[in-house]
């Protein structure tokens, strides 16, 4: 006898069966209710939500899968709910997509059921940058926008992320009014499709001009450039759409000798030369990191299927390249950044630069040494396009990141972007060299003996399914119930919990508001500076786990020496939470 949720999950299916829907997909339903009763669980025992990153699921059929019916679903809802707040306006969306499997089919389905709507619609002729949607949304006074992507995710993934006037993803209460929305969209036929083909204009090449041009805007050291323009760096797209992009950037900022990985510059949504198309892996980066070795290149640039997660690799003085982390590529980013406002005396103390609060606290120190102001928000880039917002007419933007090889440069774009990402890091590279006689590596090597070496660490735990879903909800409430006392020996004097936004002196029990957007997450801060935070994904069962440790560097030659110790504290940390 099945059980209550196989009823229910039986019942939705079979208003698929029942429903106007394609036959291929009444095939595919059939076959799961008949043959595998897990995978029909899986694919129908919920609805894709929004979260950190819009929607995001596996490719298939059911609700709980990103198709043309549950794409259609939330295109609808976001359609009624931007009738409902523009009312009386003549709505404008633009559209743009990635290299994944079903990307065009689903990007083309969004725009038909906005033009459905009567909206007027942009759509770009072929796969984009993600980074320019949210420039599009800008620079044509858009209301609305969506990009199709699962950014780095697997080959069997893809997803949806909604966007606002100002060109950065949604955030409360948009989010939640839209998912209202969403719900209310029960049967196929509310969805829109097949009117007004003429409301959509195809955007091509001309409009990437424009983009490119804002980005060269960017360039803070020309004159350095020019010296070095033939310094050799090798750029892959992982299969996707900074092909278009990125080496166009390059060649606009000045860069002569960009050296391609051929295999990977093939546009094909199965990623066929690595097993997940994330540039924070090493084995996704290893056949630009051996096509440098053998070209002897300077940089090492990557970038994800929707260009908007940089990957970057520097040559060590053994010859040996080292990938660097978020952090790093963040940190080296700023750095270069404030340092040339700075000599170009263009800092007055009216900017600032934004960081998420798991990401490395180096870029604090960086921004204090230059009395800028770093504003500390939740994980995803929305919130610091939110906080870009807020300040808009009172104080200039410069940059700003996360962790998670995300880094944005001037305000234009409202969402991370690895197009600009990657010209500033070549740009960095050239001036470090000019003015300093030092290879990007070294000059990280200067910063940690400047600011102090600050080092980072990553466990993601993975629960798959509904099961895993639960499982990691228990744990946060487990954590919540009983923390950590001591983390490496260190007691832990201070919680901060970002879901009651409160701040715990653990020591005195005192507590202090968290003036902060609520969100479920934990970070433990002990008393020899170590921090471990932790929250679940917005977007898939899993819980993230992000260590820092910190120690003074006397001078380079200790380097290996002190990274080799903040690497076994950062191991001793994985054994204290049991997370080995």
């Amino acid at each position: 006898m099945a059980n209550e949720l196989e009823q229910t999950v039986l019942k939705k299916a079979q208003a698929w069966l029942d429903g106007h829907y394609d036959e291929e997909t009444k095939k595919q339903v059939k076959y799961l209710m008949e043959n595998d009763m897990k995978e029909l669980v899986e694919s129908f025992y919920k609805d894709l939500e929004f979260g950190t990153g819009g929607l995001r699921g596996i490719m298939g059929v059911g609700t709980n899968r990103m198709n043309v019916y549950t794409v259609g679903a939330a295109t609808q809802g976001l359609s009624n709910y931007l009738k409902r707040t523009f009312a009386g306006e003549q709505v404008r969306v633009a559209v743009a997509h990635d290299s994944r499997n079903n990307s065009r089919m689903f990007a083309e389905r969004v725009a038909d059921i906005f033009a459905s709507n009567g909206f007027r619609v942009y759509l770009f002729d072929t796969l984009r940058p993600t980074p320019e949607l949210s420039f599009a949304i800008r620079e044509l006074k858009c209301h609305s926008g969506v990009v199709v992507t699962a950014s780095h995710n697997p080959k069997e993934y893809n997803g949806y992320k909604a966007y606002w006037t100002d060109g950065a993803q949604v955030t409360p209460p948009h989010d939640r009014n839209i998912i209202a929305e969403v719900e209310k969209i029960t049967d196929v036929d509310q969805v829109l499709i097949g009117k007004h083909p003429e409301n959509i204009t195809i955007l091509d090449e001309k409009f990437d001009e424009i983009y490119l041009n804002k980005v060269h805007e960017l360039s803070l050291s020309p004159e350095s450039v020019r010296k070095y323009r033939d310094m050799k760096i090798v750029y892959s797209p992982m299969h996707g759409a900074g092909v278009r992009l990125v080496p166009a950037s390059l060649r606009k900022f000045g860069f002569t000798n960009v050296i391609m990985v051929e295999e990977q510059s093939v546009i094909d949504g199965n990623f066929p030369t690595v097993e997940s198309p994330n540039p924070e892996e090493r084995k996704t980066m290893s056949m630009a990191i051996d096509l440098a070795a053998r070209e002897g290149a300077d940089l090492v640039l990557a970038t994800d299927p929707d260009s908007d997660r940089i990957g970057v690799a520097l040559r060590n003085k053994q010859g040996e390249y080292v990938l660097l982390n978020g952090n790093q590529t963040l940190v080296l980013l700023l750095s270069y950044q404030l340092t040339r406002w700075a000599e170009r005396g263009e800092l007055d103390g009216n900017q600032y630069v934004v960081k998420t609060i798991v990401t490395s606290q180096m870029a604090n120190a960086v921004a204090d040494f230059f009395k800028v102001k770093c504003y500390d928000c939740l994980t995803g880039f929305k919130y610091i396009a939110k906080i870009i917002r807020e300040n808009e007419g009172k104080a200039k933007y410069i940059g700003g990141g996360e962790e998670s090889f995300g880094y944005l440069a001037g305000d234009y774009v409202r969402d991370k972007d690895a197009v600009s990402a990657c010209s500033l890091a070549a740009e960095a590279a050239a001036w470090a060299m000019d003015t300093m006689g030092l290879t990007l590596y070294e000059w990280l090597q200067q910063l940690y003996v400047k600011y102090g070496f600050y080092r980072e660490g990553l466990v993601s735990v993975v629960r798959k399914g509904k099961e895993g879903a639960e499982q990691i909800q228990k744990m946060m409430a487990d954590f919540r119930a009983d923390p950590p006392k001591t983390i490496v020996g260190s007691p832990v004097v201070k919680i901060n919990d970002f879901q009651s936004l409160e701040q715990t002196d653990v020591r005195t029990g005192a507590k202090t508001p968290i003036e902060q957007d609520s969100s479920n997450v934990l970070q433990w801060f002990t008393e020899d500076g170590t921090t471990v935070s932790v929250r679940p994904s917005g977007t898939e069962p899993k819980i993230k786990f992000y260590f820092g440790v910190k120690a003074p560097l006397a001078s380079v030659a200790d380097y290996e020496r002190t990274l080799a110790a903040l690497d076994a504290k950062i191991e001793g940390i994985r054994k204290d939470l049991r997370l080995e």
